[in-house]
């Protein structure tokens, strides 16, 4: 069986928006893709390692945790061995207290590739390769999660081409989310459930060539 390791943040780990309510594994995007890997005949695990708030290579001034290189490589070394690594992360690097582009997400993703690659995995096991996935755009901010976004929809313009063009320097594969899906018009940052769904679905043909061959 493969193993896939999705890090991700609350986008991923599947938060309902407006509230602090999650959607069940089969309809957050992470279970609709490895239910539809199952039935095209893949024998796959997605670890689902998806924190509310992380971001690339920052710190969160109000929340210990969210600095997503710190404890990547042992995550990497706790797993192995592994048949992809998942990375969809960015929308949080634009959060107000961060006068961040799309230029340096891009550079903080680089930066997690590059941990990846270097974690003390056991002899002889696979340094798995890396699928970059940028976030759908941040839209207009809404309810609850809107003073931490405020100035985010600008912030992130370019960021799908930043990735994009990073994960050609890197040699990583790369998808842009916000080709099959806007961000949810609820609150501007996350996703409603038939979104996942549309994400889940389109991960599955993104992913499959990916794997190695049974």
């Amino acid at each position: 069986m493969h193993q896939i390791l999705l890090y991700a943040d609350s986008l991923s780990w599947g938060i309902v928006p407006t509230t602090r309510q999650r959607l069940p594994f089969e309809q957050r995007w992470p279970g609709v893709m490895e239910i539809g890997l199952h039935a095209a005949g893949q024998r796959v695990r997605v670890i689902e390692d998806c924190l509310n708030g992380r971001r690339t290579v920052w710190d969160d001034p109000f929340k210990p945790g969210r600095n997503g290189l710190v404890g990547l490589a042992q995550r990497i070394e706790i797993h192995s061995p592994l048949a992809l690594v998942v990375l969809m992360l960015g929308t949080n690097d634009f959060q107000s207290m961060h006068a961040n582009n799309a230029w340096h997400s891009a550079q903080g993703t680089a930066t997690l590739v590059n941990a990846i690659r270097q974690a003390p995995i056991e002899p002889g096991m696979p340094v798995p390769p890396v699928l970059i996935v940028a976030p759908p755009p941040i839209g207009e901010p809404q309810g609850p999660v809107a003073p931490k976004f405020v100035g985010g929809r600008d912030k992130c313009v370019g960021h799908a081409a930043a990735l994009r063009q990073t994960a050609a320097e890197l040699g990583c594969t790369f998808f842009d989310a916000g080709a099959v899906t806007p961000a949810s018009a609820r609150d501007g940052v996350h996703l409603d459930a038939d979104q996942h769904r549309r994400l889940g679905e389109a991960m599955v043909g993104v992913v499959a060539p990916l794997l190695p061959t049974p």
